[in-house]
């Protein structure tokens, strides 16, 4: 069936992206719905019962991504994936299923579904695995080219990244581990007020929709940690996260009188923007 949408919070991009649910359980259908219209930039457009009426959705919505059970009537999700896949339908998968033998695991990484999540599941799994997408979807979209350690931080890094930062961890200065990565970063966070920015706590209460306290604080701690203020591409080769990401707190942080836009004319080359602390906010 097609979901009417709702009005809600668009993507930094200024778009939604349409999700298609493929399960026929009707009150897994619902938590799956509910999860994903929780993660700004996500709409559920359409809910399907089973495989065959699903690649009917899929062929009429176009879809960006889909949700996709394994065990269901008419048509299988590991049938179903296949017919995507020979039918080169432009739409990513991401497997959510009881099952979890590893036969079918394998089966359907192979056939090219980008995550596989298991029931039961918590609404953070399915927020880390939406805003992994939506990174590297506008990491992609960027006119920029790519560079591989862009790509290496989207495929290698961001899952690693996600689930310290949605605790609340901080980035451990480069060869430190354990307790000593740990007063580091009080030393950082210390350094940061002093700096004429104990109000940015306040700040992060009113954050734009699409960014978090977590990694802002992150990012300041990145500045801190490099004299002469950050480019995007430094401050997301700091943390880990993707360069389009980077530029999205740096600009709010400018916007907000924390930071202050430095254009390098320098060099051959389009000009390069670097990101310098201010003493306190204007």
């Amino acid at each position: 069936m097609n979901v009417k949408a709702e009005n809600k919070d668009k993507g930094q991009d200024g778009r939604f992206f349409k999700v298609v649910l493929i399960e026929d359980d009707p009150m897994v259908q619902e938590v799956n719905r509910q999860f994903v219209e929780q993660v700004d930039g996500f709409q559920v457009v359409g809910i399907a019962g089973n495989g065959q009426e699903g690649l009917r959705l899929i062929r009429e919505l176009k879809p960006d991504l889909v949700f996709l059970d394994v065990f269901m009537p008419a048509l299988d999700g590991m049938a179903a994936l296949r017919e995507l896949r020979s039918a080169a339908m432009p739409v990513d998968v991401i497997v959510v299923t009881a099952a979890k033998d590893p036969e079918t695991i394998r089966e359907m990484l192979r056939g090219g579904a980008m995550d596989y999540i298991i029931k039961p599941f918590k609404l953070e799994r399915i927020r880390q695995t939406l805003e992994r997408y939506r990174d590297r979807h506008e990491s992609l979209a960027a006119e920029d080219a790519v560079t591989q350690d862009e790509l290496d931080r989207m495929l290698l890094s961001g899952e690693n990244w996600v689930q310290g930062q949605k605790h609340g961890y901080g980035q451990q200065e480069a060869g430190q581990t354990g307790p000593a990565g740990q007063v580091g970063q009080a030393e950082q966070t210390r350094q940061a007020r002093q700096a004429g920015l104990a109000g940015l706590d306040e700040q992060q209460s009113s954050l734009p929709k699409g960014l978090n306290a977590a990694t802002l604080r992150q990012i300041v701690e990145v500045m801190h940690r490099l004299e002469g203020g950050v480019s995007a591409e430094e401050a997301a080769e700091g943390i880990g996260i993707a360069r389009v990401t980077a530029r999205r707190y740096l600009d709010f942080l400018e916007k907000s009188g924390y930071v202050k836009l430095e254009i390098n004319y320098g060099g051959v080359g389009r000009p390069i923007n670097r990101y310098v602390l201010q003493q306190r906010p204007k």
